[in-house]
């Protein structure tokens, strides 16, 4: 029995009030979020961590003080765990949590891979369309971590995943099921569906961040399943961007202002969200609260927001497909040659 290590990447989240502003600072100071010199990239994160914690703690303040991010995270590990067992028995796997921004980190993964000893090293991001701003800085990370742990031998990656079925089909049942809440609550109002997702500063994708794109292609494939079902009759979609912060042009459009829209116009909104698979402050928080007053106050007939994929069955045995996959040495990354992303897309995290 060969033994696998799958690390499981997420961006975590404060475990307290008092660790949101160490959080933030963590987040400042990566090179993929802040793109500047070391020096200056270190002074701005102290700078924006301190403005923005008195405002971060109260978001926290709303979810019991602390985020959900590692215990939906922990859970999702220890059903990919069991599913793993089940579908490859011939393999003992561990799996791991490396957060990005707060703890467990990248280097308390590496030490227990390093104990486990796998002749194998799986790296699966809980991200499903791939950034430079996410994926790509939890795989740095590792490695960094792994070469001070001593870990030496090469990983299989999971680049993305934007298309895979389970997934897919995950948030497909979930959003029918809000639709038909939607359509319960006010009918014969229009439905607007709006499938968001975290945004990004518009400089990042003109740099070949392929993270708009791959969105997109997991918004079409939902959307292809909704429609043989007929749940998207008369119904209008929207891909749009949320949580923009600081001066830059973001991506758009922007989801607050999608709601507005779509309540001026009387509509029943379905909220899905389409790149989070964990519940967090912007689906706990932005979506649950501050876009839901936003959208009654505008008069909208109904606001329904969709569950994130978190622990669905579906979602699970995806991503134990894809370690499966990885297991046996495979970049999972489906289309020509391995890669889905337009070869303009320098950012992509796939073969060149």
């Amino acid at each position: 029995m060969s033994r696998v290590s799958v690390v499981l990447f997420n961006l975590g989240g404060p475990d307290s009030l008092d660790a949101v502003q160490p959080f933030l600072k963590n987040l400042f100071s990566d090179p993929a979020i802040i793109r500047a010199p070391g020096p200056v990239r270190w002074m701005l994160a102290r700078l924006i961590s301190s403005r923005r914690a008195p405002l971060a703690r109260k978001i926290y303040e709303q979810m019991g003080g602390r985020s959900p991010i590692l215990p939906e995270t922990e859970a999702q590990a220890a059903a990919l765990k069991r599913s793993l067992g089940s579908v490859a028995p011939e393999h003992d796997w561990q799996v791991v949590i490396a957060m990005r921004y707060w703890h467990p980190f990248a280097d308390e993964a590496a030490a227990k891979v390093k104990a486990f000893g796998p002749e194998r090293i799986v790296l699966l991001p809980l991200y499903p369309q791939f950034s430079t701003t996410t994926t790509a800085s939890s795989f740095d990370d590792w490695d960094r971590a792994a070469r001070l742990a001593g870990i030496f031998a090469k990983p299989t990656r999971v680049c993305c995943y934007p298309g895979e079925d389970g997934f897919i089909s995950a948030v497909t049942r979930l959003a029918a099921a809000g639709i038909n809440e939607a359509r319960a609550k006010a009918p014969g109002s229009p439905l607007r569906v709006l499938f968001s997702a975290h945004g990004l500063p518009k400089r990042v994708i003109a740099a070949g961040d392929p993270y708009q794109f791959q969105v997109e292609q997991s918004v079409a494939a939902v959307c292809e399943r909704l429609r043989a079902s007929r749940h998207l009759e008369s119904a209008e979609v929207v891909t749009c961007y949320q949580s923009r912060v600081g001066p830059l042009e973001w991506i758009g459009p922007a989801t607050d202002a999608e709601i507005a829209r779509a309540a001026r116009d009387g509509a029943a909104i379905v909220i899905v969200p389409v790149a989070f698979v964990s519940e967090h402050s912007e689906t706990l928080v932005e979506l649950d609260i501050e876009y839901r007053h936003l959208a009654e106050s505008a008069g909208a007939t109904a606001y329904v927001r969709v569950p994130a994929a978190g622990v669905s069955e579906d979602f699970i045995a995806g991503l134990g497909r894809l370690a499966v996959q990885a297991a046996s040495g495979t970049g999972v990354m489906s289309g020509p040659g391995g890669r889905i992303c337009p070869a303009a897309m320098a950012g992509c995290g796939g073969p060149r």
